[in-house]
């Protein structure tokens, strides 16, 4: 066995794996070390048609019906919807053309090692995604502000810098809460693999609301047939304390679910940040519950010990491992 399902396995219970005959999966792989939501009920409706940044299937998560209590939810039984025809070995990205309101569109690539950068990221602050009227919320925001330019397809997997196409207004809670558990879980899996992911996110407007309700983000990795990466999940484009107008973009402060032009504006209830004890890679940016078995690998000279919380590492720019995920759970546990 190798070094990155040893670690996956000792993270993990494994869950019963189900024959399928659905498309895209023969059968229910593994599901392994992502998060779980605090919910993970999926909410949808069905539209009259399809349009740009519905589901797949036409439908829409129903903002009305939001659990206020996670940042992402599952989708179809965490089984991503590709096809047998989008298996490949071949590397690739493709990004969607911006529509007749400027937004994004599909993302999507087949990420492999031969994808990812080999260069420092670069400024990216030229781009004005649509619905982009950022506002600063000082302490209540990691950062101050409300939004980041978040990318469909992180920078960590395919290289993308300031690409229009690849960028879309989003909450400072969706990139951190939301986005990154998964961008890293298939970034440290190609790393230490070798192997190919499919990797696509589907940003979901209403009607001609300028800001994405969320993304759906949809993984499957392709030599192991799914039993390293395969997830489908809904991650909310919102922000505890504060009520968005995905119409237009403007925001305002709100402790509670209020209404907006008819809608359930998305608004995230909070808990006092726990303190917690954590081991730092000075290195990669990284921080790791002490027991993780990406510890032992790490070199004496990256190593730090912290104690404090994890919204605190969040704001010097470290980032979760994607091997523990600290403060979250594995999926197979209520």
């Amino acid at each position: 066995m190798d070094r990155f399902k040893m670690r996956r396995f000792a993270a993990i219970i494994l869950s019963l794996v189900t024959v399928f005959s659905i498309v895209g999966c023969v059968a229910e792989p593994t599901r392994s070390s992502w998060p779980t939501p605090a919910s993970e009920q999926t909410q949808s409706v069905e539209l009259g048609g399809a349009q740009t940044g519905t589901f797949l299937d036409g439908s829409v998560v129903d903002v009305e019906e939001f659990q206020a209590d996670t940042p992402w939810i599952v989708l179809n039984g965490n089984i991503p919807e590709f096809t047998e025809a989008d298996l490949t070995t071949e590397a690739f990205e493709t990004y969607s053309e911006l529509d007749s309101l400027g937004r994004c569109g599909v993302a999507y690539a087949n990420v492999g090692q031969e994808l990812m950068p080999t260069e420092d990221r670069e400024s990216i602050s030229e781009v004005k995604p649509s619905g982009w009227i950022n506002k600063d919320y000082g302490d209540l925001v990691d950062g101050g502000y409300l939004y980041n330019r978040c990318h469909l397809i992180g920078f960590q997997l395919t290289g993308e810098n300031a690409n229009e196409r690849n960028l879309i207004t989003g909450t400072r809670y969706m990139n951190i809460e939301g986005m990154l558990p998964f961008e890293n879980m298939v970034a440290d899996y190609v790393d230490e693999t070798g192997n190919h992911v499919l990797y696509r996110v589907t940003p979901i407007y209403e009607g001609d609301d300028l800001v994405a309700t969320g993304v759906q983000m949809e993984g499957y990795s392709v030599e192991d047939n799914g039993e390293g990466i395969c997830y489908n999940i809904f991650a909310y484009n919102s922000q505890p304390g504060i009520a968005i107008d995905y119409a237009t973009g403007d925001s305002w402060l709100d402790d509670s679910v209020g209404a907006v032009e008819g809608k359930t504006s998305t608004i995230i209830t909070t808990e006092e940040p726990a303190v917690m004890e954590y081991v730092l890679n000075t290195n990669s940016m990284k921080f790791h519950y002490p027991d993780c078995s990406s510890v032992a690998d790490m070199s004496a000279k990256n190593r730090e010990d912290y104690t404090g919380t994890r919204e605190d590492l969040l704001a010097q720019g470290y980032s979760p491992c994607g091997v523990c995920f600290p403060n979250t759970k594995p999926c197979c546990f209520s």
